[in-house]
């Protein structure tokens, strides 16, 4: 809201209570919350930002099904596309405005793959359509720097502190080549809804031995033992 200049004060008891509120209209359960903040209504239409206008709020909840389990028998397999990264240069401010992304999705939906891992003009790669990006390669799992190529995902942020913190699996944030992908053991994306989601296959080429590997399986059975201490 800051980068956007939207004039919110973040109160988080406030928040608390309407997330509160809808969890129980909602039954409770295994819920998703959903809130949105814009700008807020003016009554033209103008290209620059209005004057006095309040921010609207929004907000829902939904079902969500239960988080993946750690087994490879079980696990989601995922078919992922590469394509240039086209998007403008404010990735890392969250915010509706996701043609780009949608469209970098459709170019791997169009393929029958579940997503499309993104690379910019350099080789780089940057983020996927939805999600962040793991790259496994002899015990070592790195994920692309934060800049703003890419969104700071929160599954991404709590994968990195529980690696550092509950294992001595070596875990670097550094710039990884799309090349890298090829040698890759193991690839994952990460998400809030997928949590960590297991890559094996790329552009129609198996990434390693084409099944779900030993680091995932170690990285998502300590992601589900602590992934909720924060």
């Amino acid at each position: 809201m800051d980068a956007l200049q939207i004039q919110h004060r973040v109160d988080h008891a406030w928040w608390r209570e309407i997330a509160g509120q809808l969890s129980a209209r909602n039954g409770g359960g295994n819920l998703g919350l959903y809130f949105h903040i814009s700008r807020g209504a003016d009554e033209r239409r103008h290209h620059a930002y209005p004057d006095n206008v309040s921010p609207t709020l929004y907000a829902f909840a939904f079902e969500i099904p239960p988080p993946p389990a750690a087994d490879k028998a079980a696990a989601t397999r995922y078919r992922v596309s590469t394509e240039e990264d086209l998007r403008w240069r404010r990735c890392n401010i969250k915010s509706t405005a996701l043609l780009g992304n949608v469209m970098h999705y459709q170019f791997g939906h169009s393929k029958g793959h579940n997503e499309t891992l993104l690379y910019n003009q350099t080789g780089e790669l940057t983020e996927a359509a939805a999600c962040n990006v793991f790259v496994v390669r002899n015990g070592e799992v790195a994920t692309p720097p934060l800049d703003h190529q890419k969104l700071p995902g929160i599954t991404r942020l709590l994968l990195l502190d529980i690696l550092h913190r509950h294992s001595d699996i070596p875990a670097r944030e550094r710039v990884v080549l799309r090349s890298e992908l090829a040698d890759a053991d193991e690839v994952w994306i990460t998400s809030s809804s997928k949590e960590i989601a297991p890559v094996v296959e790329i552009d129609g080429k198996p990434v390693g031995n084409g099944e779900v590997g030993d680091v995932w399986l170690a990285a998502q059975t300590l992601f589900a033992a602590h992934r909720y201490d924060y």
